[in-house]
């Protein structure tokens, strides 16, 4: 839809480069161009906006309704950083933009918010035309199939200058190229490590990590668990056959953080092959992972009947069975079947099903056991990045002067819900104006 022919020059000198064709790149390159800098965006793809467009396969989620002071919670231990940057351009301002693109939103149930058609594909084609064909400003010149290989900081006649070393792929040749690219200043935003196959790789981190710039190591966010069954391995091959793909609806799951504050989320989550995935999963998935990565396991409890105490469940439990099974009296009771009859039978000992009280009490809090997150490719998102302390409050990297981070190569990270957009596009936002303040005054 949006593929452009990479050229291949040897060499060439730009105003303000952008590295990265996602939404804090494609943002900061409108804001720069709009107020009339020459803008070269490159990226390694042969299309922009590729995570955006999977992203909104199921649905488009632009942003989230809820009240600021909530929202900015969402953000957990780098709430602070993003704060400001966010309260600049946030969930209104995003709603507002993608209105004078022509794409009409709505809050749903959830408070989520999500385009009138739900999908990426109209927003994108509407976004790239005013890109290319600014009503005021100059139009933003991309170069795609421009993989970056190293980038450095010069100092030309007293002012700045960043070289950019770019391998580039022919659609002429199978002999990649290299070329060079010196700019007044770039934006940086490649994205973080997941879906390396829609170009977020996460390779920049080993290069720019040489060059003095701190980087925290890469980790998957919002993702899946592996389970620890009872037996001490996975699911069963009975459960895994019979309930895999299946969600739980309905439910409330409690964790603690690392500082051992206890949360409690409802929600629903589907059961995996290999544990348990989704968006309540997600939302706890921060937490989740470094409990893993502290103590080796992570643990959560979870509430099959929110609707019910503990005393009702019980005394339902505690109801005469006569000649029925224990799954045809739960179902009767209480509305336990599928999925949820499978995980207690799945996670309690014979001795805790047919024990009223420690069966009751699993209902209200089921204890799952978590040993490792999905691979960091499968991951919706990911966490570590380039540390604020790296950064100049400007998001220009201290280590590299002229040179801006934006989007998820920053360390931070937010679980699904149009939190991760938001911020990705509110970094691009920060980045753009703090670089055009710079390039001003460097004016003569």
């Amino acid at each position: 839809m949006n593929s452009i022919q990479a050229d291949a020059q040897p060499s060439q000198n730009a105003d303000v480069v952008i590295v990265g064709g996602g939404p804090a790149g494609l943002m900061a390159a409108e804001l720069l161009s709009s107020w009339g800098h020459a803008v070269h965006l490159f990226d390694a793809m042969p299309s922009v906006g590729r995570k955006f467009l999977l992203a909104g396969r199921g649905g488009l989620n632009l942003t989230h309704a809820e009240p600021a002071s909530q929202f900015l919670t969402r953000y957990g231990q780098h709430q602070q950083q993003l704060t400001p940057l966010i309260q600049a351009w946030g969930a209104p301002e995003l709603r507002n933009w993608a209105q004078s693109l022509g794409i009409d939103t709505f809050v749903g149930t959830s408070g989520r918010v999500f385009p009138t058609e739900m999908k990426a594909a109209p927003l994108l084609r509407s976004w790239l035309h005013r890109l290319r064909h600014p009503a005021t400003g100059l139009p933003v010149e991309f170069h795609m199939r421009h993989r970056l290989q190293r980038i450095q900081s010069l100092n030309v006649s007293g002012h700045a200058q960043v070289q950019l070393t770019f391998q580039v792929q022919n659609l002429s040749s199978e002999v990649a190229q290299t070329k060079e690219v010196h700019a007044k200043s770039v934006i940086l935003a490649l994205g973080g490590g997941s879906w390396a196959r829609l170009g977020s790789d996460g390779v920049w981190v080993p290069w720019l990590q040489a060059m003095g710039v701190p980087v925290k190591p890469l980790q998957p966010s919002n993702c899946g668990f592996h389970v620890r069954g009872r037996s001490g391995s996975g699911w069963t091959t009975f459960f895994e056959q019979r309930f895999a793909g299946h969600p739980l609806k309905s439910v409330i799951l409690s964790w603690q953080t690392p500082q051992g504050q206890v949360l409690k989320r409802q929600g629903e989550f589907v059961a995996t092959a290999y544990g348990v995935e989704g968006s309540l999963v997600y939302t706890a998935s921060a937490d989740l992972r470094e409990q893993i990565n502290q103590k080796g396991v992570a643990e959560a409890q979870l509430d099959m009947l929110p609707d019910r105490t503990l005393d009702q469940v019980q005394k339902e439990v505690m109801h005469p069975r006569g000649t029925r099974s224990l799954s045809s009296h739960l179902k009767s009771r209480l509305g336990i079947e599928g999925v949820k009859m499978g995980l207690l039978n799945e996670l309690l000992s014979p001795e805790d099903l047919h024990d009223p009280i420690r069966l009751a009490q699993a209902i209200k809090g089921l204890s799952i056991q978590l040993t490792a997150t999905r691979p960091m490719d499968e991951a919706i998102s990911t966490a570590g990045g380039v540390t604020w302390e790296g950064l100049l409050p400007s998001l220009e990297v201290k280590a590299l002067p002229g040179v801006f981070c934006a989007g998820e190569m920053l360390d931070w990270e937010a679980p699904t819900g149009g939190y991760l957009l938001t911020a990705s596009m509110a970094t691009g936002v920060w980045a753009a104006k703090a670089l055009h303040q710079k390039m001003k005054g460097d004016e003569p």
